[in-house]
């Protein structure tokens, strides 16, 4: 293994700290972004239920909120519920958007390593053709150890960009759907808490 990085040139070196990086990324967002994590079932009957009982305190609250993404909205809304509706929903507002802000934290970098690491390995290929018809134009054609060198480096470069930035851009494509559907999911939770606490309907939240 090394010696096929070592045979790709000092390209491979940026490539394969993409390919580190990308990796980071991958597992910290598949494990941040889970589902039961960022907007937990049953979160909104729990406070609903805390509502009824009068037993919504500050400490409460505070577990609430540093509990997941959804209790951040919910708790901003909750604050501001005795403001009316408006100043309720736009606390919310702004609350989901620092939210959303961090879910698609590290979102960009993984869409600049899928972006950039093909141009890496065309780049290497270049190199690596000129490499080729350098030696060509010094030596001539019969040397085909040295023609090889120069045609396993293009080849080489090329096919790691290109291994490292198809996963790369198949996870990013899923990091971003799986935040949308995380999105529409708070975006009902918190629909409901607001019909509920103003009185507007009697709403089902189990």
């Amino acid at each position: 293994m090394f010696e096929i990085l070592q045979s790709g040139g000092w390209l491979m070196i940026p490539i394969v700290a993409s390919s580190v990086l990308a990796l980071a990324i991958c597992l910290e967002r598949l494990w941040t972004l889970r589902p039961s994590r960022v907007a937990p079932p049953g979160l909104l009957a729990e406070v609903w239920a805390l509502i009824k009982q009068r037993n919504i305190t500050a400490e409460r609250l505070k577990d609430i909120k540093n509990g997941s993404p959804l209790g951040v909205i919910l708790v901003a809304g909750l604050n501001n519920a005795s403001h009316g509706r408006e100043v309720m929903k736009e606390s919310i507002q702004e609350a989901a958007g620092q939210v959303v802000h961090d879910l698609e934290r590290f979102l960009n970098p993984l869409g600049t390593i899928a972006a950039i690491t093909p141009l890496l390995g065309l780049l290497g290929t270049v190199i690596g053709m000129i490499k080729v018809f350098t030696e060509i134009m010094i030596q001539g054609t019969g040397n085909a150890s040295v023609l090889a060198g120069g045609i396993s480096e293009a080849l080489i470069t090329t096919a790691a960009g290109l291994t490292i930035a198809i996963p790369a851009l198949i996870f990013h494509r899923y990091f971003q759907r799986q935040i949308d559907s995380l999105v529409i999911t708070m975006e009902r939770e918190t629909v409901k808490l607001i019909e509920v606490m103003h009185g507007e309907r009697d709403i089902d939240v189990e």
